[in-house]
């Protein structure tokens, strides 16, 4: 694949680098995060819903989101269920410079690691970092870096009891952006 292709442009229009390296590495560590285990055992969430858990996914994108000091703005990214799963995203619009981005990503790890996250794995690549960690309760919990430093967060259910989700009830602290999510825009006195 050419870097100049349309389908490269779209994997990294998306934050996601075109090179196979990268995207096995983002599939192993969607797969680390991931709550369903092998044949969509339900990980031990008893009468819990994907409604329910959904619920508990934004709680936790909340708490990280209210942790950054000082803070981002951030709009919804898009929200999947699976067959027994659900995935809350976050897109960051603040500018993240450059020699900021070590100290945002610190900032999160001890703020999980505070909350009783388990960090399962840090990616230390220079242009696209990330890290990903789980709850005790079995959910998952990352953020990447994508193109232009745009960060990301996504939390992940465990297989739950299947039902409807409904859309976040939160709202943006900004522009709530439709697909596609702009590039950062939003200038910030100290992360950008």
């Amino acid at each position: 694949m050419s870097d100049g292709s349309a389908e490269s442009a779209d994997l990294v229009g998306a934050g996601i680098a075109p090179r196979p390296r990268r995207l096995l590495l983002a599939c192993v560590a969607a797969l680390l995060v991931s709550g369903c285990g092998a044949g969509g055992q339900t990980a031990g969430t008893g009468d819990t819903t994907m409604q329910q858990a959904a619920e508990q996914a934004d709680s936790m994108l909340d708490d990280t989101l209210g942790a950054i000091e000082p803070g981002v703005q951030w709009t919804h990214g898009a929200t999947s269920a699976g067959s027994c799963d659900v995935s809350r995203r976050r897109v960051v619009m603040t500018v993240i410079s450059p020699g900021r981005v070590g100290s945002l990503l610190g900032l999160v790890q001890r703020s999980w690691e505070t909350s009783g996250y388990r960090i399962k794995s840090v990616n230390k690549d220079e242009e696209f970092p990330a890290i990903y960690a789980q709850s005790r309760d079995g959910y998952g919990i990352a953020l990447t870096v994508g193109a232009e430093r745009q960060v990301f967060f996504e939390a992940t259910t465990p297989c739950v009891k299947q039902s409807d989700v409904s859309a976040p009830t939160a709202s943006p602290n900004g522009p709530a952006y439709k697909y596609p999510v702009p590039r950062p825009n939003v200038h910030s006195e100290f992360w950008s």
